[in-house]
């Protein structure tokens, strides 16, 4: 059981006594501990509104969403221990999706299509992908593993790489 005072707080923590130091207590060979794969995912969100053509139901009118998009991308730790910084994925995402989507008709914005989040998903890794290898990510070895694009809280869509990348 875990040790909780009067007040219901966890108290069985410790003071650390010595801040880790680099270059004494950590060095620099020790930063990357291993040289696997690690997917990173970072989440956003954006509104736009839209609607569907030949659709029978509550979509084919004009609404809008609040959609929450969850970037993953892989790679191989780099000299200190890190794939890619989530600062980086939010780059991406600013640059290449809310800069052309938020607050957008995305009937407007995107090409020629039906803009489902099935459509949509599949633009997306497009532009992302494109841009991990203009920037040169795809070179050292990162890759676009897997995007989730919900358009409500309860719906979603998932594209994953090996279905970009395979024959069908």
């Amino acid at each position: 059981m875990f040790p909780f005072n009067e007040r219901g707080f966890f108290v069985d923590f410790q003071i650390p006594v010595k801040l880790e130091r680099f270059g004494e207590d950590i060095k620099r060979n020790e930063l990357r501990y291993h040289h696997r794969r690690v997917a990173v995912t970072k989440s956003f969100t954006f509104d736009a509104a839209h609607h569907l053509h030949l659709y029978e139901g509550k979509c084919k009118s004009l609404h809008g969403h609040t959609y929450h998009l969850s970037i993953t991308v892989s790679g191989y730790v780099d000299e200190i221990g890190i794939v890619m910084d989530f600062g980086e994925i939010k780059r991406l995402f600013k640059e290449e999706i809310d800069a052309r989507l938020d607050h957008r008709y995305l009937n407007e914005v995107l090409p020629n299509m039906n803009t489902s989040a099935e459509n949509m998903i599949v633009w997306m890794w497009e532009q992302l992908d494109r841009r991990l290898e203009a920037d040169g990510w795809k070179a050292k070895g990162h890759r676009l593993e897997e995007l989730t694009l919900y358009e409500t809280p309860t719906s979603r869509v998932t594209l994953k790489r090996e279905w970009m990348t395979g024959d069908e």
